[in-house]
C-alpha cells in the first residue's frame, strides 16, 4: 500500500513538472533562430495616409516648429483649472497666438480672442458639448489651436479663460 501511494505521488509530480516545462519552452525563443528584423515597420498604413506628426493625447511641452514660447510670467492662467495645459506661443511675427486646449469625449475645443487691450489679450478656451447626452469615449485630447490678433502680442499679458458650452 505504501508503494502505491509513492508511485501515484511520483506520477502526479512528473505530470506537473512536464506540464510546467512545456509551458516554459513554448514561450521561449528558439536559440538557433535569427532575431526578429528591426527594419520592418511595426505598423502598416493605408496608401496615401499622412502619419501624424505629433499625437494630441498629451499636452504639448514645446511650441511647434517656427513658434516662439511666451514666457510663463507673461501668462495669467487663473481663469482655467489648475491641471489645464497653459503653454502659449506666438507665430507670424506675434500676430498669431497658439494655445493648447483640452477636450474630451464628445467635446470639441476652440479658442476665441475675447478682449484685446494695450496691456493684455484674453483668450477663452471653449469646450463645446453636444445638446443631448450621448455615449462618448472617456479620453482627453489636447489640440493645438491658434487665434489671430489685431497687432503683435509683444509684451502684453495673455489671460487664459475656459468655459463649457452646449451646441
Amino acid at each position: 500500500m505504501k508503494r502505491l501511494g509513492t508511485i501515484i505521488g511520483a506520477g502526479v509530480l512528473l505530470t506537473v513538472m512536464t506540464a510546467c516545462a512545456g509551458q516554459e519552452t513554448a514561450g521561449s525563443p528558439d536559440p538557433t533562430s535569427a532575431p526578429p528584423s528591426s527594419t520592418q515597420p511595426a505598423e502598416t498604413s493605408l496608401p496615401g495616409a499622412v502619419p501624424p506628426t505629433e499625437p494630441d493625447r498629451q499636452p504639448a511641452v514645446a511650441p511647434p516648429t517656427g513658434g516662439t514660447e511666451v514666457p510663463a510670467a507673461q501668462i495669467d492662467a487663473t481663469g482655467v483649472a489648475q491641471d489645464y495645459p497653459t503653454m502659449v506661443w506666438t507665430e507670424d511675427g506675434g500676430t498669431d497666438v497658439g494655445v493648447v486646449a483640452q477636450e474630451g469625449g464628445c467635446g470639441k475645443a476652440s479658442a476665441e480672442v475675447t478682449e484685446q487691450t494695450a496691456t493684455q489679450v484674453v483668450i477663452t478656451l471653449v469646450e463645446t458639448q453636444p445638446p443631448k447626452p450621448a455615449q462618448c469615449t472617456m479620453d482627453l485630447r489636447f489640440p493645438k489651436l491658434s487665434v489671430h490678433l489685431d497687432s503683435p502680442l509683444a509684451d502684453r499679458k495673455v489671460v487664459l479663460k475656459s468655459e463649457q458650452r452646449v451646441r
